[in-house]
């Protein structure tokens, strides 16, 4: 015995017939049968108190738990390698290209881990080793471009819920953000403006786009930046398209 069971020969085991371990058939399944979905989104900030701000105590969200200070070998290849060997191949200083020095520790990274109902939203601070931690701009610049139309572009959606008032909602979100400073948190129009007093002007009801044909039918939704100028959705859905959402779910959890 071996604490408390009983020690088996495993491969007795498999001579006998017996089936092979759970851990074993899992490891030759597809790859989509070896994950358990998304575990959370990253976003790199700019300024790490002022995200941490906004995703908790704007929109609500828990803290789970924060780390930094990380550097060292490991870690910088684990995160940094590929960008490393683009310059390499083109003859530029790594730093150049928004790559820090985490191997050195000229640089540091620290995160954050913020939880909603229904997912886990990272945030990433790269900064000087001197600079104390979540205080402060990052080590690299903000990208200019910040169109979603970009390639490589990301957003996070966040899932308003069916009994809330939605324009309404975006309203109180703009005010409360810039009651904050955070001036860069704006939600765009689904009419036409063409300068950002034309936009605050905007009646309440141009806050948000409802579908209302098509297979996406019930689905409403806008764009918004956030305080770091990182591309975030609002969306509400109802009536058909939520049907199709949780058909959806509903047919994944019974295959298994």
């Amino acid at each position: 015995m071996l604490a408390g069971m009983a020690a088996t020969n495993p491969a007795a085991a498999n001579a006998q017939g017996a089936p092979r371990p759970a851990s074993v058939a899992r490891d030759s399944a597809p790859l989509g049968a070896r994950l358990q979905g998304v575990q959370h989104f990253g976003v790199t900030v700019q300024n790490m108190n002022r995200a941490f701000e906004f995703y908790t105590e704007v929109l609500g969200g828990t803290e789970i738990f924060r780390d930094g200070d990380f550097q060292g070998e490991p870690i910088h290849n684990t995160l940094l390698t590929d960008q490393e060997i683009e310059a390499r191949e083109r003859h530029v200083n790594p730093r150049t290209i928004g790559v820090p020095d985490l191997r050195g520790g000229t640089q540091r990274l620290d995160v954050r881990f913020v939880q909603f109902d229904n997912v886990v939203i990272e945030l990433l601070q790269y900064r000087d080793a001197g600079q104390p931690s979540g205080s402060g701009d990052s080590f690299a610049e903000s990208r200019d471009h910040m169109s979603p139309a970009f390639p490589r572009s990301m957003h996070i959606c966040f899932y308003v819920r069916d009994d809330v008032d939605f324009n309404k909602f975006i309203h109180d979100l703009e005010a409360e953000s810039a009651r904050r400073g955070m001036t860069q948190v704006r939600a765009n129009r689904v009419i036409t403006v063409t300068s950002e007093q034309q936009r605050r002007a905007a009646p309440m009801e141009a806050n948000t786009n409802r579908i209302t044909q098509g297979l996406s039918e019930g689905w409403e939704l806008i764009y918004c930046k956030g305080p770091e100028g990182e591309q975030l959705e609002f969306v509400k859905a109802l009536g058909p398209v939520k049907k199709r959402f949780s058909d959806a779910l509903a047919a994944r959890q019974q295959r298994g």
